[in-house]
C-alpha cells in the first residue's frame, strides 16, 4: 500500500498541473474569492443588522445620584401624602432597571432599509460571480502565455542547434579552405543571439508562471499541454448580445436601479410622523435618613412619543433630489453597460475571425519558408549562394513558426475571452 501512495505521488507530479484543476482550485482558495465571500457576508451582516432594529432594544439601566437636600424614592401623589405613611427621604438615590425603547412607526424608513440591505446583499453575490469570472478568464489567458511562450522555446531551442551544427560545419569547412572566416563569424554571432532569445523566453515563462500562482493562490509548477483545435469560426454578434439581459453585470445594473427606487422612498419617510414606544420597569434605592435604613420603591412606566417635523428649510427635499439623481445615474449606467457589452463582443468576434486568418496565414508562410530554408541550405553548400542567404532563410521559418504557434494561442485566448464576456467561464 506505501508504495501504491508512492506511485500515485509520482505520478501527480509528472502529469503536471491541468488547467481545469488550477480553476477549481482557484475557485475555491483564492485570496480574490475569499475577498468577494467577505463581501457577500459583511452585506448579509448588514441585511441582518437592519431587521434586527425593528424590534428595538432592551436594556439594564441603573443610576447613582447624590442631592444636597433629602429625596423621596418615588414621585409624590395626593394618595401617598394622605395615606400617613412615611416618607422615605435620602440624599443618595440609587436605581436600576430595565428600559425597552421600540420604533412604532418611522415613514416605512426602517422596511426601505431592510429591502436596501436585501439588494445590496444579491448585489455583493453578482459582484463575486463577476469576480469569479474575472479570475477564471485570467488564469486561462496566463495558463496559454505559458504554455505558448514554452512552445515557443522548444522551437528556439530546435532553432539554436541548427545553428550550432551550422556553425561547425562552417567551422571545419574554414579550416580546410572551402569556406571563409567571415561566414564563421556570422554563423557564431546568430548563434549567439539564439542562446540569448532562449534565455529571454525561459525569464519570460518563470515570470508569467509566478504572476499565475499568485492568482491561484498557490506554487504552480508544471503545466499539462493543452489539445487546441483550430477551426473557422462562426460567431454571430446579435446572437451572443440576446443573451446579455440574463447576465450578472446587467443584472447588477437592474438591481442598482431597484436600490435607487428604495432609497428615493426612504427619502420621502422623513416627511411622515415618527412614532416611539418608551417603557421602564425598575427600582430606586436610598437610605432613608428619618429611621437610618434602607428602602425602595418600584417603578414602572411606558410612554408613546409622536414627532412630526413641520419645517426644515428644505433638507428632506434636498436629500429626495439626490436620491433621484442617484437613480437618473444607475439608469445611465445600466444604458451604458449595455453599449459597452455590445462593442466588446463585437471585438472579442473580430478577435476571433482575425486570430484564426492569422493562424492560417502563418501556416502557410512556415510552409513556404521550410522549401525555402531547403533550397537556400543546398545553394550554400553548392556555392550558389551566401551565408547571409541561409541565415535569412533559416531566420524567417523561425519567426514564421513562432507566429504560427502565437497565433494558435492567441485563438483559444480569442474564444475564452467571449466566454468571459458571456459569464460562461466558470463552470
Amino acid at each position: 500500500m506505501k508504495y501504491l501512495f508512492l506511485l500515485l505521488a509520482l505520478s501527480f507530479f509528472a502529469w503536471g498541473s491541468t488547467l481545469n484543476g488550477l480553476l477549481s482550485y482557484a475557485t475555491e482558495h483564492s485570496t480574490i474569492v475569499k475577498q468577494s465571500q467577505a463581501q457577500i457576508d459583511l452585506a448579509q451582516t448588514k441585511r441582518d443588522s437592519s431587521r434586527m432594529q425593528q424590534y428595538g432594544e432592551l436594556n439594564v439601566v441603573g443610576d447613582y445620584t447624590h442631592y444636597n437636600t433629602p429625596r423621596t424614592l418615588a414621585p409624590l401623589t395626593p394618595t401617598v401624602i394622605g395615606a400617613g405613611k412615611p416618607i422615605t427621604t435620602t440624599k443618595d438615590l440609587f436605581s436600576a432597571g430595565l428600559a425597552y425603547n421600540v420604533p412604532l412607526f418611522t415613514g416605512f424608513a426602517q422596511t426601505r432599509q431592510v429591502e436596501i440591505d436585501k439588494i445590496a446583499s444579491q448585489m455583493s453575490q453578482a459582484k463575486a460571480k463577476l469576480t469569479k469570472e474575472q479570475l477564471v478568464y485570467n488564469i486561462r489567458s496566463l495558463y496559454l502565455s505559458v504554455l505558448a511562450q514554452k512552445e515557443i522555446l522548444y522551437a528556439q531551442s530546435n532553432y539554436t542547434r541548427a545553428l550550432r551544427k551550422l556553425r561547425k560545419q562552417i567551422a571545419y569547412e574554414v579550416k580546410v579552405g572551402k569556406k571563409a572566416k567571415i561566414d564563421l563569424l556570422k554563423a557564431q554571432s546568430d548563434e549567439a543571439s539564439a542562446r540569448t532569445q532562449e534565455e529571454i523566453l525561459r525569464s519570460n515563462i518563470e515570470t508569467t508562471k509566478a504572476t499565475l500562482s499568485a492568482l491561484v493562490g498557490k506554487d504552480v509548477g508544471k503545466l499539462k499541454s493543452l489539445k487546441i483545435k483550430v477551426k473557422k469560426p462562426h460567431y454571430s454578434v446579435n446572437r451572443l448580445y440576446a443573451k446579455a439581459s440574463r447576465l450578472a453585470k446587467v443584472e447588477l445594473e437592474n438591481m442598482a436601479l431597484k436600490k435607487a427606487d428604495k432609497m428615493i422612498a426612504k427619502s420621502k419617510s422623513s416627511k411622515l410622523p415618527q412614532v416611539n414606544l418608551a417603557a421602564y420597569v425598575g427600582k430606586n434605592y436610598g437610605e432613608d435618613l428619618a429611621q437610618n435604613g434602607w428602602d425602595d420603591e418600584t417603578l414602572w412606566q411606558v410612554g408613546v412619543n409622536v414627532k412630526y417635523n413641520l419645517v426644515d428649510f428644505g433638507k428632506r427635499d434636498i436629500a429626495e433630489q439626490q436620491a433621484k439623481i442617484a437613480k437618473m445615474e444607475a439608469t445611465f449606467k445600466k444604458e451604458q453597460t449595455l453599449l459597452d457589452l455590445k462593442k466588446l463582443l463585437t471585438q472579442g468576434v473580430a478577435k476571433v475571425k482575425q486570430s484564426y486568418s492569422e493562424y492560417v496565414g502563418n501556416a502557410a508562410q512556415l510552409r513556404l519558408s521550410k522549401k525555402s530554408e531547403k533550397i537556400e541550405k543546398v545553394r550554400y553548400k553548392n556555392d550558389a549562394s551566401t551565408l547571409n542567404d541561409l541565415l535569412l532563410a533559416k531566420g524567417k521559418s523561425q519567426l514564421a513558426q513562432a507566429k504560427l504557434i502565437e497565433s494558435k494561442y492567441n485563438y483559444k485566448k480569442s474564444i475564452y475571452y467571449i466566454d468571459y464576456l458571456l459569464e460562461q467561464g466558470v463552470k
